[in-house]
């Protein structure tokens, strides 16, 4: 299945995000009092499988249905309750980096408020001039789950889609620890739509391949992924519980435009294309973004 938040363009229901599932050129509206599940993808994933079993009967329910055309899609969760990434986790992307391969799991977060949607703009923040792009594989977490050995963790995911990890490299590079440079607004978009694991199969042989302005700039495939899938959500849950919806970066491959000489950042008007092989494609434009004042003050 591919599960997907949208809103409609234009009116309607304006910028409420609702759960829905792609069937050909069509959204079937899954919080139909004729389906019955939650308004937002989240609060959807958290009933567990039940839950997603019913989503794929809904094509044939009496739900509304809606024009791809008609609608926005939005990230796939829009309210992650957590976003985390994993660093230097492909072999290729580590030796450009000029770095040796990690012995452990190298893992920053991204606020949640750094979520954007298919074709929302990627902003350059006036206080960075080094913004870079990071196409990645992202797993979202179906239920909440701790202490998961890795030979059972896709048990706890309920889908793939595609992320950009995009980077304020200066922000990054000033402290070890990554949050700031990795949580701009907008440096996370994700999408087109979940798709569910039953569709996926191997995540770990995947083609993985990023275009700027047309120009191929990554072309991987995930099998040159240090840990595993399963290893990172085993390596996680040793340490914290992951909730229902939490989305998991897990690292990009060689080709970012810091790992070029010279190295190569994006500026207004590109257009940042990511493709992932069973899953779809992510595409932003970048934008420049200008001053403002105080938000939240008198």
């Amino acid at each position: 299945m591919r599960l997907v938040s949208y809103s409609l363009a234009g009116g309607g229901l304006g910028d409420t995000a609702r759960s829905g599932l792609v069937v050909g050129d069509e959204i079937v509206d899954l919080s139909d009092p004729a389906v019955g599940l939650p308004l937002t993808l989240r609060e959807l994933l958290a009933l567990g499988p039940p839950a997603l079993d019913r989503a794929g009967r809904a094509p044939a329910s009496a739900a509304v249905r809606h024009s791809m055309d008609a609608v926005r899609l939005r990230s796939p969760v829009t309210d992650p309750p957590s976003i985390l990434a994993i660093g230097m986790n492909y072999k290729a992307h580590v030796a450009e980096m000029g770095r040796e391969p990690p012995e452990y799991q190298y893992w920053f977060n991204k606020q949640r408020t750094a979520i954007a949607g298919p074709g929302d703009p990627i902003v350059l923040p006036p206080v960075s001039s080094m913004v870079d792009y990071e196409g990645e594989l992202a797993m979202v977490i179906g239920r909440r789950c701790q202490y998961i050995p890795a030979e059972r963790a896709m048990q706890v995911v309920a889908g793939f889609t595609v992320i950009n990890d995009v980077s304020a490299r200066d922000w990054q590079w000033r402290t070890p620890t990554f949050t700031v440079g990795k949580s701009f607004d907008s440096h996370a978009p994700c999408g087109p739509w979940l798709v569910t694991t039953d569709e996926v199969g191997d995540p770990g042989d995947l083609s993985i391949r990023t275009w700027v302005n047309n120009e191929l700039r990554q072309d991987a495939r995930t099998s040159d992924l240090i840990f595993s899938c399963a290893d990172m959500i085993s390596y996680l849950t040793t340490a914290f519980p992951l909730e229902a919806g939490t989305v998991i970066a897990t690292g990009t491959p060689a080709g970012v435009g810091a790992g070029l000489s010279p190295p190569q950042f994006l500026a207004d008007g590109d257009v940042v294309r990511i493709q992932i092989e069973g899953i779809g494609e992510l595409s932003n434009p970048v934008v420049q973004g200008t001053s403002s004042g105080p938000v939240g003050l008198d």
